[in-house]
């Protein structure tokens, strides 16, 4: 890997040259502006875990296609046990950052894409496959971090791509050249791209013949001419931007994971970065696998930042004396119990997974669907648990500047104390990380990333079987087959 470490990863995002915009500004450098050098260090992290001892297994692969080590984030998963080592990768991330680290999507759609892009080319003789292998073995070589495109703005929502007034509400085709083809159109909540290397265009829904021109997955640089970023606010930012520590809660890492809108205008992409192009009838697989793959990966990250919630709020309960109570501990149970069954979904939809033509490995889909839809109520009881848990002081506690105040700094420290042995600058530190992590940007993210609950309900209902289950109801209650 030629990236091997945080530090190597942030020197090369300093060479690239995106444009950036964050409150109508110019963003110069990502890995120093206070808005976006927090997401980087989450981002870093991933890069960290694959040279560290302990986690190398979980955090490295071998390709299959060069058989050199390399990032698992650029892996193509081959077996069960990749799907499993990659969820046990993500707890141990979330819990190293109480953040995401915004290589999940790119990865997903690494795997959607390759496992899609050989069966256009069994059905049609293309050369997809060969060209995304080879922009594959690219980013591996380089430990390049790909951020997944694949949110359109959607625009009239009950008009189909084709249909809408303004066409560039769907990233589409408006030409074709010899040499490539030049797209339009913008992608929403972009997680990790001003810090990503390159962006892997995918379509956003299935799509019939009449928007072949918005049937596009291609490869991209950041920084390729056309491209415009505009990164999004998040809950109390302008903590982070005024270089506060302590009120920000978590002063290392980002609320969540640094989201853009992407807009294209006119951007070329060469034939050797297209994978897909116009064959509409696999947009609805691409979609299908990114998301089960996406959906399954909220089981880990998500269980690693509740491990660090749950530990938050346990602590600040001993800084309060009430660790012993008997609700308290029921509590802290609860929280507990909802995070290990969010994880064992993920370990299941894994140890559930199966080889596509491709040989690239697919997670179960009903399972990660269930996963995700668990994800959206079962983070919120936890967050809604700690914050039981916590008290009413988190919402009025005043600032560090009030902290580190002559005039009121020692009444802010007197009467904010808890048990003697513990500094009040701990329970305020610990009661401002459980801001931070049950704050609206957070959950918001856990509600909606991968797509929103009703997505997973409709994967649901349809991988239900039904049929099959009213069959093996009639057969023990003998009611025959009927015409």
């Amino acid at each position: 890997m030629k990236l091997k470490n945080g530090v190597e990863y942030m020197e090369s995002l300093q060479k690239l040259k995106p444009v950036i915009y964050y409150q109508g500004k110019r963003v110069e450098d990502v890995t120093t502006h206070p808005a976006t050098a927090p997401h980087v260090r989450a981002a870093a992290m991933t890069y960290a875990l694959a040279s560290d001892e302990e986690y190398k297994d979980l955090a490295t692969a071998v390709s299959h296609l060069t058989g050199r080590t390399i990032s698992r984030f650029t892996h193509v998963h081959q077996n069960i046990e990749d799907l499993i080592r990659k969820v046990k990768m993500l707890r141990v991330l979330g819990q190293k950052t109480g953040t995401c680290f915004q290589r999940c999507v790119g990865f997903d759609g690494i795997n959607a894409t390759y496992s899609v892009a050989y069966e256009i080319d069994k059905k049609h003789g293309t050369d997809y496959f060969e060209r995304f292998k080879k922009w594959l073995t690219y980013i591996q070589d380089e430990n390049l971090m790909v951020v997944g495109a694949m949110t359109d703005p959607k625009g009239d929502r009950s008009k189909g791509p084709a249909q809408q007034p303004d066409p560039d509400q769907y990233v589409h085709v408006v030409e074709r050249r010899d040499d490539g083809v030049v797209i339009r159109g913008a992608k929403l909540h972009m997680t990790g791209s001003v810090n990503s290397h390159e962006i892997l265009i995918m379509p956003t829904s299935a799509m019939d013949e009449s928007s072949r021109d918005y049937a596009i997955i291609g490869a991209i640089p950041v920084d390729a001419p056309g491209i415009t970023m505009i990164f999004g606010r998040q809950a109390n930012d302008s903590r982070r931007d005024l270089l506060e520590d302590i009120d920000v809660g978590k002063p290392s890492f980002g609320a969540v994971g640094g989201e853009a809108v992407l807009v294209f205008e006119n951007v070329f992409i060469p034939n050797d970065r297209i994978f897909m192009n116009g064959e509409t009838e696999f947009t609805g697989d691409i979609v299908y696998r990114f998301a089960a793959h996406h959906r399954a990966n909220y089981g880990a990250c998500k269980t690693g930042l509740m491990d660090v919630l749950t530990g938050a709020v346990t602590y600040l309960t001993q800084i309060q004396g009430t660790s012993k109570a008997s609700h308290v501990r029921d509590k802290i149970t609860e929280m507990i119990h909802l995070n290990e069954t969010l994880y064992s979904s993920s370990i299941a939809c894994s140890a559930e997974g199966w080889p596509t033509p491709s040989g690239a490995y697919m997670v179960n889909t009903m399972l990660a669907n269930v996963c995700k839809q668990n994800i959206t109520r079962f983070h919120f009881e936890v967050a809604r648990l700690a914050l039981d848990l916590a008290g009413g002081f988190i919402a009025t506690l005043p600032s560090e500047h009030d902290l580190e105040s002559p005039e009121v700094g020692d009444l802010v420290r007197k009467y904010f104390s808890g048990a003697e042995s513990i500094p009040t600058e701990d329970r305020i530190k610990i009661g401002r990380l459980i801001e931070a992590m049950t704050g609206g940007t957070a959950l918001v993210e856990s509600m909606h990333g991968a797509g929103s609950p009703q997505a997973q309900r409709v994967m649901i209902l349809r991988e239900g079987d039904l049929a099959r289950k009213i069959k093996l109801a009639k057969k023990l209650a003998r009611i025959p087959e009927r015409n």
